[in-house]
Parts: C-alpha cells; structure tokens; sequence
C-alpha cells in the first residue's frame, strides 16, 4: 500500500477539498499546480481523532479560471508522486466542442448500425 493516498471529496465556495490518508505521524507537504505553475494557499489540517487522516484545502484563484478544461494536480511535495487531480470545464465554446462530439459519436453509432445490419442480413441469406 502507497503511504499516502487522497480522495477528492468536493469543491465549494472556490476551494477544493480532498482527505488525505498518510501512514506518517507529520502532516504531509502537498503542492498543487496548474499549467506546472504551483497554486499558492494549500492547507493541509490535521483531522480531530483522524489518525493519519488530514483534510487538504486548496483555494481556487479566479485568474487560473476560463473558458475550457482547467486541470489541477496534487501532489506530495517530498517524493513528486501525483496523488490525484482535479478539473474545472467553463465556458460557451467547449459547449459546442460537446455537442459536435455528440454528433460525430451519433454519426459513427449510425454508421456502425447499419454495417451491422448489413452483415446480419447477409449471413441470414447464406
């Protein structure tokens, strides 16, 4: 089992927030980084009678945010290893990316009906 592991637990008000299980006896230093640039105000806290447990805290600045897929990673400071990850999706134009996804899966999907179909009808007149 790894020494560390972290489970996401929410964003709220502009802060994310995951708990954090550490075999050590010292809380963990954690970095978070969007786009390689470190994410200043994490907080790593201690969980009252938690045993090993904290609660990481991590502020989202308003500037990191804009149209697209933001993506932030965590990770133990000491060691590098990525402990786990975060995304925000905003904006108008990723919702038209969406939708034009959706309609080239639906395309495909048709696609692939109808050679299915095709094949069936073709094996059933062997």
């Amino acid at each position: 089992m790894a020494d560390m592991a972290l489970s996401s637990a929410r964003i709220h008000a502009g802060v994310w927030e995951g708990i954090l299980t550490s075999k050590g006896t010292i809380a963990p230093e954690i970095e978070v980084t969007h786009l390689a640039e470190p994410v200043s105000g994490v907080e790593v806290t201690a969980l009252p009678d938690g045993k090993g447990q904290y609660i990481v805290r991590v502020p989202i600045p308003a500037e990191l945010l804009s149209d697209g897929v933001q993506t932030f990673l965590v990770q133990d400071r000491s060691s590098g290893e990525s402990l786990d990850s975060f995304v925000i999706v905003a904006g108008h134009p990723l919702e038209a990316d969406l939708r034009a996804e959706m309609d080239l899966l639906r395309a495909e999907l048709d696609m692939l009906k109808r050679a299915f179909r095709r094949h069936c009808h073709d094996i059933a007149e062997e």
